[in-house]
């Protein structure tokens, strides 16, 4: 677990349930990832993004960590993008077995351009908030939050879920009550946004790797190599992954 030193004061698994039908339409439309970039009619989120680490958090390096295994594998993800979505199906599993058996770090880095498409609820920003919510609260709950966040994901240009929805899935899995959190979760919807910035302004960083640019999502790295792949392509991506 990552130790607390500046953040929020503190307060499983729901597989995915996206239909073959995203997937059909994702890949016959060529959409290897949900494109960054666009305006967004939601207003930024002005308070003062947490500093230091939180549980499962580490703020000052943007992204969730689950499993202490020596491969690392990090995702950029868009809790609204269709793409990351059909990926989650296609290897959620895998990732989350490897999580358990302790053969991978996994690092979430949450973005939150597709805010854009939700009809001004911020709902990439608030699904964000809600992860990380989880992730300094209940720190066991980040894989199974996550994976929670693409059942029945909701679809683009939709309102997404509300922030009572959000909590529910919490207690659903057995986590922490995060009601009391989300409606005082200013500070992690700027960074959350704040990451989204950091991306679209050049090359960030893989903690331990080079530099990677984030041209959509969903982006994948194993050991610092990024998955080129298709996003539905469940034999190439074990390939990749044994390979690196």
């Amino acid at each position: 677990m990552i130790r607390t030193t500046s953040a929020r004061p503190a307060g499983r698994r729901g597989m995915r349930a996206i239909g073959a039908a995203l997937v059909a339409i994702a890949l016959l439309a060529g959409t290897a990832a949900c494109s960054l970039g666009g305006s967004s009619s939601v207003p930024s989120a002005t308070a003062k993004p947490p500093t230091g680490t939180a549980g499962a958090v580490n703020f000052d390096k943007g992204y969730i960590q689950a499993g202490t295994g020596s491969k690392k594998v990090d995702i950029w993800f868009d809790p609204m993008c269709p793409v990351c979505g059909v990926f989650e199906q296609t290897n959620g599993d895998k990732i989350t077995q490897a999580v358990a058996d302790g053969s991978i770090t996994l690092r979430l880095h949450p973005l939150t351009f597709l805010d854009r498409a939700s009809n001004g609820t911020g709902y990439s920003t608030r699904a964000v908030a809600a992860l990380t919510c989880v992730a300094v609260d209940d720190p066991d709950g980040v894989v199974g939050y996550y994976q929670g966040l693409f059942e029945n994901q909701p679809e683009e240009n939709s309102d997404g879920l509300t922030n009572k929805e959000l909590a529910k899935r919490a207690t659903d899995q057995g986590l922490a009550d995060i009601s009391d959190c989300l409606a005082d979760s200013g500070t992690y919807q700027a960074w959350a946004q704040s990451n989204t910035a950091a991306s679209q302004a050049g090359p960030v960083e893989a903690p331990g790797f080079k530099s990677v640019t984030i041209k959509g999502t969903p982006t994948v790295l194993v050991n610092g190599e990024q998955f080129a792949g298709s996003v539905d392509d469940a034999k190439a991506f074990s390939e990749f992954f044994a390979k690196n």
